[in-house]
């Protein structure tokens, strides 16, 4: 095994558990700014017992669980659902390109939880203290 591959095998799971974190921490923003008005204030008024009080409350509290990595898999899965699903409503109809229908960061925001779902949430993580894989 050459150096830079034993780099690459110590490194990569850490890299994993910080791309989690990150990623948690910026949905997070979303949620707080539907329900809290923080770090900004909502365009609209959101109502809690809404489409878009669900998403925020599953942005901020889904989050803020994928930021500790507790219970990573299943969150990050529904909230990989979540946001194809934000995609195709609000997003596609509005034309063909993420580019162009405003729908770039809901399309990551799938795929990257996607890809967490499957990976698991790397070895800074509540799951991996509790003992779980």
């Amino acid at each position: 095994m050459s150096a830079v591959d034993s780099l690459n095998t110590r490194v990569a799971p850490w890299l994993l558990s910080l791309m989690r974190m990150v990623s948690a921490f910026l949905f997070m923003q979303h949620g707080g700014q539907k329900l809290l008005g923080f770090p900004a204030p909502p365009n609209n008024p959101v109502e809690l017992m809404s489409l878009i009080g669900l998403a925020g409350a599953l942005e901020l509290f889904g989050g803020a669980l994928l930021l500790v990595g507790l219970f990573s898999r299943p969150i990050a899965f529904v909230l990989s659902g979540m946001m194809a699903v934000a995609y195709f409503m609000v997003h596609a109809p509005q034309g063909f390109w993420p580019m162009l229908n405003g729908g770039e960061l809901a399309a990551m925001y799938s795929f990257a939880f996607l890809y967490l779902a499957f990976a698991g949430p790397g070895p800074l993580s509540l799951d991996r203290l509790f003992g779980g894989r």
